[in-house]
């Protein structure tokens, strides 16, 4: 029998994140630090908005770029927060999370062979996105030194004539590390000079705990080559309602809902009706949800400095990113021994991308009763590492 499979598609690994997930689900008394799902329960004036549609029969298919009213909302919510502005007709669409979002501007921009500028330690779904889409994925390793952050030095290291797009991962998971205006000129600088385009994943873009999230579609010319990615699962705890968008030139646009018709047809109406009620009303939630990371965040960086586990101060999304270098085995032996003697999950950084190596992902999207168990664990597991180093 000829076989059945493609060999791009076995040849991409299965995510890292999502094999820790498996385990402890089936452990008793584990806590898991390894998801990024916030604990808050969907606020409930978008629940009953959701109900309320269901109610009424809101169950057919949408226009194909999502519902007319939705557009309206998020092209306010863009240009009142992050002072970026988009068409609601023709230059915004909504798509089944942020994830499918990333994967129809890739298919909709890349031909055979053109490469893309891939920041790691990023999100796990941008370089498979790229194979898929033929492209070839380049990656660009961030250091601790630098805050993990894109430099613009980095960035012109690694372009070549094949280079088309550019991921702009920020706040990053998992580093949680942020770039601000300053540090985005200097990279919209090298886009516009070397006429590349920008791929700008905002998913996090309401949990900064320094300043305001700064777009990268709002420097100068630099609206027209980017395609900005957002959606409501981080900041409205909507993870499972499953809804994204896109705002974008529509040149770029109407060719990423050409692969959403055919593949999607649309994202599920009771979200899109619930997402509207998230944009007008939902400030308030968002402000108190941040205010909650930030007190966890602080509380999870003081447990690192009392162990003795140097770790970057993250100034966006919900994660930290200690590193355990100095223990002398890698994040997956750590991230393993740790949930088999412990049973809590953590994330190797190598999940991440290879220059992940030597830290870990851990997330205080988690009440501060699981963090407290859990770090205590870890305290207990780091000094019975010191104690086997020193013999």
């Amino acid at each position: 029998m000829r076989n059945p499979l493609s060999d791009t598609i076995v040849q991409i690994e299965p995510s890292g994140i999502r094999k820790f997930f498996d385990i402890v689900s089936e452990m008793k008394d584990a806590i898991s630090l390894g998801v990024g799902e916030p604990d808050f329960d969907t606020p409930w004036h978008i629940r009953e908005e959701g109900i309320y549609s269901l109610e009424k029969g809101r169950t057919f298919y949408t226009s194909n770029a999502g519902l007319k009213e939705l557009k309206q909302e998020i092209s306010r919510y863009l240009y009142r927060r992050f002072d970026v502005s988009y068409n609601p007709d023709s230059e915004i669409m909504v798509t089944v999370g942020g994830s499918e979002a990333i994967d129809i501007a890739m298919r909709a921009m890349l031909d055979p062979g053109d490469e893309v500028l891939i920041p790691q330690p990023s999100y796990v779904s941008y370089v498979p996105c790229a194979r898929l889409a033929g492209g070839v994925p380049v990656i660009i390793e961030l250091e601790e030194k630098d805050q993990f952050k894109l430099t613009a030095e980095k960035l012109r290291e690694k372009i070549t004539d094949r280079t088309k797009i550019l991921v702009l991962p920020f706040p990053n998971n998992p580093t949680g590390a942020i770039m601000d205006r300053e540090d985005l000129q200097a990279i919209a600088e090298i886009v516009l000079e070397k006429d590349l385009f920008v791929i700008s994943d905002e998913i996090y873009s309401e949990l900064t705990y320094s300043g305001t999230h700064v777009t990268i579609a709002s420097l100068p010319e630099m609206r027209d080559r980017t395609v900005l990615i957002n959606g409501f699962s981080k900041s409205y705890a909507m993870t499972g309602w499953r809804l994204g968008y896109a705002a974008a030139p529509h040149m770029i646009l109407e060719q990423m809902l050409k692969i959403h018709q055919y593949a999607i047809m649309c994202a599920p109406t009771t979200s899109q009706y619930a997402a509207v009620s998230a944009l007008r009303d939902g400030d308030k939630d968002v402000e108190y949800m941040r205010e909650s990371y930030n007190q966890r965040r602080r509380f999870v960086l003081n447990a690192f400095q009392e162990m003795g586990l140097d770790c970057f101060e993250p100034l966006g999304a919900f994660y930290t990113f200690p590193s355990i270098k100095r223990f002398g085995i890698t994040s997956d032996e750590f991230a393993n021994r740790f949930l088999r003697e412990e049973k809590v999950a953590v994330v190797p950084g190598t999940a991440f991308g290879a220059c992940g190596e030597g830290f870990l992902r851990v997330s205080y999207a988690y009440s501060l009763k699981d963090l407290k168990e859990a770090l205590g664990r870890m305290a207990r597991f780091v000094g019975r590492l010191d104690q086997e180093k020193q013999g």
